[in-house]
């Protein structure tokens, strides 16, 4: 049986299920694929939302009341 699994945090985790018994003992052969397409992790993620942008403004709550009813 040959699956997919993407190694993250020291785990191995399947892209699809396998049907085997819970901790059942298994041989594994390691093939890194190159160029697929990897599913980012959570630190890949909060370092894009730490990245800062630049809107252009320099004080945004300066202008903050000109929104509120």
């Amino acid at each position: 049986m040959t699956i997919r699994a993407i190694y993250e945090n020291g785990v191995f985790r399947p892209t699809v299920k396998v049907d085997l018994p819970d901790a059942c003992e298994v041989e594994v052969e390691i093939r890194q694929i190159k160029g697929g397409s990897r599913i980012p992790s959570l630190d890949d993620v909060y370092a894009i939302l730490g990245r800062r942008h630049s809107s252009g403004e320099h004080d945004l709550a300066e202008r903050h009341n000109e929104h509120q009813p």
